[in-house]
């Protein structure tokens, strides 16, 4: 597919997420619990319409990239740099949790206190999921859960809210695909609030492009981006509320990657190794997405990753 391609529902969204998401950011980002770690305030985005992309032609295109969907996009001028089987359908793993987060932040309320449920160790235990170690009985806030479900890639905690905030999980899951709708994006479905491979490996799926639309979404909540571009989270105990939790971030490139600011990775056998990820760098932005990159490594799509930034950021004063 030309790299040039215009990508119109990918354009239409941005104008209506910050119509949507905006008055949520806001209340998302009232204070922190004293237990947990302090956090960036959170202010709302003015709603802007988003320009269409762009048609370019570039000279040169990336190497060695290996993965078998992806995108590069500039997230300020709106210019697609890079992409491959954009409007291909495939499982993205965690990546699923963005828009978990996004209907959490849009319902509000994250200073709510959540008991957690016993089902949590069952749910773990069935599809082996990543966990944060939640512990029934303990009491913890959205906003904490939204911490370790982003950062840790939470499975349990993606649990806990989706049934919170459903209420139940066939409500939350209607509310993830009502989202997907507002957004623009078309070819995205979801049938678990974290990724895992239920009930079939390809039932949660979407494309490059839909991703694309959905990162953008995402990092225009200072709320949610606050999140992503930690290294780590730390919970101290409350005696007689919580134990104490400490949730690292599973996204190696931020960190590592100098500029990287998010956002989230993502793995099942189906979808290999995922990467959703922004980094800013001389005043550029830079929004890619990466699916199915092969099973070489834990860094797999790190690597891919990487590559598409390097060359990305590499073309500035060419475009």
């Amino acid at each position: 597919m030309p790299i040039g391609i215009r990508l119109t529902a990918f354009a239409a969204a941005g104008a209506i997420l910050a119509a949507s998401l905006a008055a949520c950011a806001g209340a998302a980002g009232a204070p922190a619990p004293a237990a947990s770690q302090s956090r960036p305030a959170a202010s709302s985005p003015s709603p802007t319409p988003a320009p269409s992309l762009q048609q370019i032609q570039l000279a040169s295109t990336p190497q060695r990239v290996r993965a078998l969907g992806g995108a590069l996009a500039d997230a300020d001028t709106m210019q697609l740099l890079w992409s491959r089987e954009l409007n291909t359908e495939r499982p993205m793993g965690s990546i699923t949790k963005v828009m978990t987060a996004l209907v959490v932040i849009d319902s509000g309320d994250l200073n709510r206190e959540i008991r957690i449920p016993r089902s949590v160790l069952a749910y773990v235990t069935k599809y082996q999921a990543e966990s944060g170690g939640l512990h029934p009985g303990d009491v913890l806030t959205a906003r904490d859960l939204l911490e370790a479900m982003l950062l840790q890639s939470a499975c349990d905690a993606a649990y806990v809210l989706a049934l919170t905030y459903g209420p139940g999980m066939p409500a939350f899951l209607a509310k993830m695909n009502a989202m997907a709708a507002r957004l623009g994006m078309t070819h995205t479905h979801f049938t678990s609030p974290d990724g895992l491979p239920y009930p079939t490996e390809y039932s949660t799926y979407s494309t490059p492009a839909d991703l694309l639309t959905l990162g953008l979404a995402a990092m225009k909540l200072p709320l949610f981006r606050s999140v992503v571009d930690q290294a780590f989270f730390h919970v101290a105990r409350s005696k007689g509320h919580h134990h104490s939790y400490w949730w690292d971030n599973t996204n190696d490139l931020v960190g590592d990657y100098p500029g990287a600011d998010g956002i989230k990775d993502g793995y099942t056998d189906a979808a290999k190794h995922c990467l959703l990820f922004e980094a800013v760098r001389h005043g550029v932005t830079l929004i890619g997405v990466v699916l199915g990159s092969p099973v070489t490594g834990p860094d797999a799509a790190d690597q891919a990753a990487t590559r598409l930034l390097n060359w990305g950021f590499g073309l500035r004063g060419r475009l």
